[in-house]
Formats: structure tokens, C-alpha cells, sequence
């Protein structure tokens, strides 16, 4: 759809004019509309993809005018008292820029979605084009009487997007990335494919014309300014020449953008505005899936949205789970086998954590796992314990399995009331890939009370283990040990060094009068994804040293949709111990190799390539390259924001790149920006 948001303005006002001033004989039949919930729901969907853009995502009014309050009630009365006369307008006239595009079913949907937010009640059957003379939109409902709770979230919460085509747009079949592509990326050593480059999440290239030798050359060759400034978190997914990218959410506004991957230049961007969300640890996106043709994100106020590669246009946006209560999205989604897979933020909710599977064409949920299990936690507690999974999983495609970590139980910092070792929360496991059924797992925290939640990206590689090489899967806790199990049972195969400060009493209790430990409740590690060098056998993490009091209080008690840490914990500013640690850890002995100590906290992400390079930035904007058998830093840039975002490598025409966003981090305080840097080697 090619059309100028003035075009759209101009047609959306031309259409109002038009409905406002062709008045129809008024009818006599009973008020209210008779459509049902699931038909509502499914009509947000259709609003969303093809009418908010003017009426807004709240039927609000943008480029046309307010479908609610007031003077649409104004309009209904003059112009459109029955249901028939009113769809008879839309299914004929809408949307702007292509009427009539939509079939009979789902214009209903959409005469549903508006019924609904207009506060006519639902029924039992489902408006039907053939059978609506009979049903009357007059008396128009009190916007002012209180109306049942919004507990549908496809209806309560739902965004629009909005596309703005700058360049030329790749050909679809170029961006089109399929299942034997992406089991097999080494078959496609330019692009990064997946989030972790590959499914074992090791962030580790083949590339390696940027090397040990030449790096100390790296210049930058474009800086992509957003717009969007605040924490950025994204990974950028390549192919072909083309990138794809977040931003972090800015006056309710996100987007997602298309860029020439050598240049920076700027093919698309669709600008999402969200509906109402709830968030701890700031507005942020860690990035997109491509697959099938399409752009796979999620938002924070819990939809899932699939894109056209080619073009940015909206195909489908379902709702993942209700925002109302604390549920959120930050992570980038995995695809596998036909799946969109994706997890919930929002572990200081008292809410149940979650990993579902999306059909990566219609978008209907195949199925849902939920990580706190009733048998380990006191009472119903279970049912709003926690155990979120924040970042994108590991698949083991050999044996079809998805792997991840999940976080805390609920509350954070108080367990009195949910005795018990709170399973699955704080662990890693393993859910067969085709059912959501469980495979194994790992705990590494039982009835944590610390904040001390996996919450880093699992990593899947091989390790020696009695003499034998075993596939293996890590991940690198808030505990500030790297953990490392058994990809065939979930055994634990061994707890590397500590790779931050640990505190003797790092699993003191939380009390009244506080107590002072380490790591904190950032870690150890927090979300940011380690690398795994297949040629060091070592994994490159990101640390940081937070003294932290602890302090505990009563019951914080249950009231949905409201944070429930249970207690508090606090930084200890005057302490020295607030840095930061990179440090290479070997797989098969989990010694410490080397490490390099920032002057402030680490986190955003590692990159490994067969160059012998580890890239990772810092919150004082230097972006670094070290070596990666020794440590030695060997080359650094300084982009003028913090740099807390996991670097990619890829090529186009045979040179190599990397990239990195720089926008800061909304836990740590780092100093925001807006941009995406390209770096190449000087000629």
C-alpha cells in the first residue's frame, strides 16, 4: 500500500464527510447489538491491520474521526440508528485506501469490535450481514456508566501500526528465509540469520576477513539514527543485504525498520502504537525473527505481529496475553519448524510465566507451557508464581527440543507464603518442540528469594564430561556461575569459577534490618547473551559486581495487575565493588580464562568469530574488540550513548561487517541514544 499519510488523512475525512452527511430513515427494533466476545476479539484484529491507522488504537480518533463517545453517538442518531445501516456504510466504504477489501465475515468482526467498545452488550450469537435490520444502535449506551472489566485483551489492548516506505524494497523471494536455511546457517556464512546467528544461541562467525590482525582498523561507515531514543537492546537480523531491527518504546510508540545493511539507508519503517503495558525494567525490544517471508515481534503490551519482509506491511497481530495484570513482551521470538515461539516478561506481576507456539502463518496459538509447577508451591500460589522466560530459547533441532531459562518466583523477595522449591522457576528446561510438553530441567536456585533469575540466553555446545564429549547447554546466572547440563537428562555436568564477586552469605535470608550481599539482584548476569567460541571453547559473559541490601517486610499480599516484590533491594553506592566483568570461562573445566574489569556495570551481549575476536560494548559508550584466546583488548570506538547491545557480523558483496546498537540501558542509567553503527575495515 503505497499511499501518503496525507493521502490517508484526505480519504479518512472525505469518508466521515460522506457518512455524517447521508442521512437514513431511522428504524424501530430493540437496542443493543447481538454479536458475541470471540467475534469482537477477532474484529480487533481486523481493526487493527486495516482501520486504526485513522480511527486510532483505541478507537480514539487520529486521522478521522473518534468511533466512540460523544459525536459518534451524535453520528449514530442522525445518520446510522441500526446496526444494518452502519455496516451497510462500511462494508461498502472502508478502509480508505482499498473499500470493500475485506469479506462479509470480516467486516461483521469489525462492526463487533466496535459494538463492544461502544459498551453494547454482547449475546450468545453472532452478528450476521444477512440479519441485522432488526437490530437497533439507539438509545446510544452512557459512555459514563460503569461497563464490565475489560478482561478480553484482544478487545482492551490492542495497537496500530503505521508504514512508511523510504526505499526501494528487497524482492520477497530475497528475504524469504526457510526451514533448511535456518537449521543450516553455516550454508549462509553473509547473513545472521537468527537471533543467536544459529539455534545453539552461540553468537559465534565463521567470518573472519576481520581478524586479530586488522581489527585495530575498524571504522565506522553508517550510523542509522532511529528517532527512537531510549534503552536499546535490539539484535539485528540479516539476509541478503538486508536488516532488520527494533526500537525501544518511546510516548507509547515503537518501531520496527528495514535497512540496507552496507549503507544504513533505511527501506521501511512501521511505526507500532501500543496500547496500554506494564514494565519493570524499561521499554524495551530485543529485536525480530525472519521466516516464511515475514517479520515475526513482539510488544510490550503482548502482541504478536507478523510483517511482510518485503514491504512492512501488517499481516496478522494477535494478542499473546493480558497486559492488564502485568504480562509483557521483550524478547525476540524464535521460529522453528513453522512456529513462532516466544516467552512473557513481567516477573515482579504476580502472574504465571509462560513459553508458547504460534502458527507462523495464521498466528493461532498451537500450544502453551506454563513454568510453575501446582506440587512445588504451598497453596494456589503456583497460580501466580512467576517463572517468566525474557529471552529468545535455544533449539536443539537433533533432538527437537527448545531450550531456555526462566526467572524468580513471586514475590521477588519474599517466600513465606509460597513454601516450597517453587519449580520450574530460576532453571533450565528443555520442552519437546512439536507438543510444549515438558523434556527435562534443571533448577538452579530452589525458593529463591534473591531476585537470582535465569534470565540470560541458554547456549547449546559440546563438553567433555568424564573423558567423553556430551552435548551440553549453559547459561550464565545471576548467581554468577555459569551452569552447564546434560542436553540428554538436564543433569547438572558442572558449575564453573564464580565469574563476578559472591558474598559468603549470598543466600542469607532477607530481613527486617536488610543484609548486604553479593551478586546482586542484577547478578551475576543479567539478560545479556553470552558468545561461545567453537575454536577456544570458551564462553565470553558479561558480568557485574552490584553490592546490594537486601531487606524484607510482611506479607506483600495479592492484588492483581499491581507489582508484588515483597521487598526491596538497594545498591550500596559507597562500596567500590559496582563494576563491571568480561570474562572468557572454558566449557570443559569451567576455569576463568581471562578477564577484563569495566569501570562500570556490563550488560547488552558478546559476539565470537573464527577471527579470534570477542566484540562486546560498555555503558560509557566504548564499543571493544578483544582477543579471544587471551583477552587483550585490541581495538575500542566510543559512540556516544551506551553501547548495551549484543554486536553482529555478517557481509555484503563479500565485505565484512559489524553492527551494534547504541542506546543506553534503562536498568543501569547508561546514556541514551538512537542509533545502530556499521563498522567495516578501513581500505
Amino acid at each position: 500500500m503505497n499511499i501518503t499519510v496525507r493521502m490517508v488523512r484526505f480519504f479518512c475525512l472525505s469518508a466521515v464527510l460522506a457518512m455524517i452527511t447521508q442521512p437514513r430513515p431511522a428504524v424501530s427494533a430493540s437496542p443493543g447489538g447481538d454479536y458475541t466476545r470471540e467475534q469482537a476479539q477477532l474484529g480487533a484484529q481486523v481493526y487493527s491491520g486495516s482501520c486504526s491507522v485513522c480511527h486510532g488504537s483505541r478507537l480514539q480518533g487520529s486521522a478521522a474521526p473518534a468511533l466512540t463517545g460523544g459525536a459518534f453517538g451524535n453520528v449514530l442518531k442522525n445518520t446510522y440508528p441500526t446496526t444494518s445501516a452502519l455496516f451497510a456504510f462500511i462494508s461498502t466504504q472502508m478502509p480508505v485506501n482499498n473499500p470493500g477489501s475485506l469479506n462479509k465475515t470480516q467486516y461483521t468482526q469489525v462492526l463487533a469490535f466496535i459494538l463492544a467498545k461502544n459498551g453494547y452488550p454482547a449475546g450468545s450469537a453472532p452478528l450476521e450481514s444477512a440479519h441485522l435490520d432488526d437490530v437497533a444502535l439507539l438509545p446510544y449506551p452512557d459512555q459514563n456508566a460503569k461497563k464490565a472489566p475489560d478482561a478480553d485483551l484482544e478487545i482492551a489492548n490492542i495497537g496500530s501500526a503505521n508504514r512508511l516506505m523510504v526505499g526501494t524494497p528487497p524482492d520477497k523471494a530475497s528475504v524469504t528465509i526457510g526451514d533448511s536455511m535456518m537449521t543450516n546457517v553455516d550454508s549462509h556464512p553473509a547473513d545472521w540469520l537468527l537471533h543467536g546467528r544459529d539455534y545453539s544461541n552461540q553468537r559465534f562467525s565463521p567470518l573472519k576477513d576481520i581478524n586479530a590482525g586488522n581489527v585495530s582498523s575498524l571504522v565506522p561507515v553508517a550510523l542509522v539514527q532511529t528517532g527512537i531514543t531510549s534503552s536499546f537492546e535490539t539484535t539485528p537480523i540479516v539476509v541478503n543485504g538486508v536488516m532488520y531491527a527494533t526500537t525501544p518504546v518511546v510516548d507509547y510508540k515503537m518501531k520496527i525498520l528495514a535497512i540496507r545493511a552496507n549503507s544504513g539507508d533505511i527501506i521501511w519503517e512501521s511505526t507500532y502504537t501500543l496500547g496500554d503495558f506494564k514494565i519493570c525494567c524499561g521499554p524495551v525490544n530485543r529485536g525480530v525473527a525472519v521466516a516464511y517471508g515475514n517479520v515475526y515481534v513482539v510488544t510490550l503490551d503482548d502482541r504478536l505481529i507478523a510483517l511482510d519482509a518485503a514491504s512492512g506491511a501488517v499481516r496478522w497481530n494477535v494478542a499473546v496475553a493480558d497486559p492488564a495484570i502485568g504480562y509483557s513482551e521483550t524478547m525476540a521470538p524464535q521460529v522453528y519448524k513453522g512456529r513462532i515461539i516466544v516467552g512473557s516478561a513481567g516477573g515482579e506481576w504476580p502472574i504465571r510465566g509462560f513459553v508458547a507456539a504460534f502458527d507462523a502463518t495464521t498466528g493461532k496459538e498451537d500450544w502453551r507451557w506454563y513454568s510453575t509447577d501446582p506440587k512445588s508451591f504451598a497453596g494456589d500460589t503456583w497460580q501466580r508464581g512467576g517463572g517468566m522466560a525474557w529471552t529468545t530459547p535455544a533449539i536443539d533441532s537433533a533432538r527437537d527440543l527448545i531450550i531456555f531459562s526462566t526467572g524468580n518466583p513471586n514475590p521477588d523477595l519474599y517466600g513465606a507464603g509460597r513454601q516450597g522449591d517453587n519449580l520450574y522457576t530460576d532453571s533450565i528446561v528443555a520442552l519437546q518442540a512439536s507438543t510444549g510438553k515438558l523434556a527435562w530441567f534443571f533448577q538452579e536456585v530452589p525458593h529463591d528469594v534473591w531476585d537470582y533469575d535465569a534470565v540470560s540466553n541458554v547456549v547449546l555446545f559440546e563438553t567433555v564430561d568424564h573423558g567423553k564429549t556430551v552435548p551440553a547447554a549453559g547459561e550464565a546466572g545471576k548467581t554468577g556461575w555459569f551452569y552447564i547440563v546434560n542436553r540428554d537428562t538436564g543433569k547438572l555436568i558442572r558449575r564453573s569459577d564464580a565469574f563476578v564477586e559472591q558474598s559468603k552469605n549470598m543466600f542469607a535470608q532477607p530481613t527486617k534490618e536488610g543484609v548486604q550481599i553479593l551478586p546482586g539482584a542484577n547478578g551475576g548476569a543479567e539478560w545479556s547473551p553470552p558468545a561461545y567460541s567453537p575454536l577456544t571453547h570458551s564462553v565470553y559473559i558479561l558480568g557485574m559486581n552490584q553490592l546490594m541490601t537486601f531487606t524484607t517486610g510482611a506479607d506483600p499480599g495479592f492484588q492483581p495487575g499491581t507489582m508484588r516484590l515483597g521487598s526491596a533491594f538497594t545498591n550500596v553506592e559507597k562500596d567500590p565493588l559496582q563494576n563491571g566483568l568480561f570474562t572468557a570461562v572454558n566449557v570443559d573445566t569451567g576455569h576463568v580464562v581471562w578477564q577484563y574489569q569495566a569501570k562500570q556495570p556490563l550488560i547488552g551481549g558478546a559476539l565470537a568469530t573464527a577471527g579470534n575476536l570477542v566484540f562486546m560494548g560498555e555503558g560509557d559508550g566504548y564499543f571493544n574488540a578483544f582477543d579471544a584466546t587471551s583477552g587483550k583488548k585490541l581495538w575500542r570506538f566510543n559512540l556516544g550513548a551506551g553501547v548495551n547491545a549484543p554486536p553482529i557480523t555478517y557481509t555484503v558483496d563479500a565485505v565484512q561487517y559489524i553492527a551494534v546498537a547504541a542506546g543506553g540501558n534503562f536498568q543501569m542509567g547508561f546514556p541514551y541514544g538512537d542509533t545502530i553503527a556499521i563498522f567495516k575495515l578501513a581500505k
